[in-house]
């Protein structure tokens, strides 16, 4: 257990550069304690690690120094295979560098962790976009990667959602890839939070010509975590209470989202003599919520708001019109 976090130690300050003893023990879940006898543990062992005292001082190795230990498991080396995802790599025009930086991992392994990551390899695939869509088409994609790599403005014409073309000057922040969609996370020149720009959107692309600094503390993951939150609530306006059949909650879940029927279905009492449960969903409109419902057919009865029953009512009416 030591010899591993005496190892994690050194590659964070080979990775990182010089760390504060609060951080290391932040980043080995220790205390600032284990992390000084850690230290005087590695400079016994001849690692050229020193500390530079003051209020901007810190851990550092010595310049130069690098250990070709990668200390990497059968595991963890397997895994890496799973992150070299071939078709969002050729959108980013990577597809190449991938290849041959799994070419250079694979010949500096060791025979057991080369063999069980090429087996991952072989037996494992990730697919990203959903069944019944296909990836977006991306051809600006590179362009807008190489911004947000070398941090420059750019000029960008974007189609909104509502087909109205606007032009905008941004500092590129990072990319995310969702369900098959690439997302530019980018904030306004002139100052102002980050908004998020659907790559297929973006008509064309020009540098802004200057660089940009990234804000302090920004972090893409918890942007796109507190962003994906928020979406969410912005979306469900409402809501509808309905009753499901016994055995429905599966096709339920398909088509409404899982965590919304997990957490109606958490919420709700015991079913009724004839198995029946009584949910309140969240909806984005009464009619998305109608062309969501249904699908379901006779399996759900729409109790309320009274708007929704009326509109389902009328469609089972129409329904009933057509094929008699």
């Amino acid at each position: 257990m030591r010899a591993s976090r005496l190892l994690s130690l050194l590659l964070l300050l080979q990775t990182r550069g010089r760390m504060t003893a609060g951080e290391l023990a932040e980043e080995l879940e220790v205390s600032v304690r284990t992390v000084y006898r850690d230290v005087d543990a590695l400079s016994a062992a001849g690692v050229p690690v020193y500390a530079d005292r003051g209020p901007a001082g810190g851990y550092q190795l010595l310049d130069g120094y690098r250990t070709r230990l990668n200390g990497l498991t059968a595991e963890e080396a397997s895994s890496l295979f799973l992150a070299g995802l071939p078709g969002p790599a050729a959108e980013l025009g990577l597809s190449e560098v991938v290849a041959n930086a799994e070419l250079k991992l694979l010949a500096a392994l060791p025979p057991e962790p080369r063999s069980q990551a090429s087996r991952m390899r072989e037996r494992f695939l990730l697919d990203v976009p959903g069944w019944y869509r296909g990836a977006d088409d991306v051809p600006l994609l590179s362009v807008v990667a190489e911004a947000v790599w070398e941090q420059r403005a750019v000029r960008m014409t974007y189609r909104r959602w509502g087909q109205q073309v606007v032009e905008r000057l941004v500092h590129p922040y990072g990319l995310v890839l969702k369900g098959g969609s690439w997302y530019l996370v980018a904030a306004p020149a002139g100052g102002g939070d980050p908004r998020t720009y659907r790559v297929s959107r973006v008509l064309t692309v020009e540098p802004g010509g200057h660089s940009f600094e990234r804000p302090e503390g920004f972090e893409l993951g918890g942007f796109w975590r507190a962003y994906a939150q928020e979406f969410r609530e912005r979306m469900y306006t409402a809501e509808a209470v309905i009753r499901t059949a016994p055995g429905i909650e599966k096709l339920l879940a398909y088509t409404m989202g899982d965590d919304v029927v997990a957490a109606a279905m958490a919420a709700a009492g015991e079913p009724d003599a004839e198995g029946w449960h009584t949910l309140t969903v969240p909806i984005e409109s009464i009619t998305h919520a109608r062309w969501l419902l249904l699908r379901m057919g006779a399996s759900v009865e729409v109790l309320g708001p009274p708007e929704l029953r009326e509109m389902m009512a009328e469609a089972v009416a129409e329904l009933g019109k057509i094929y008699g």
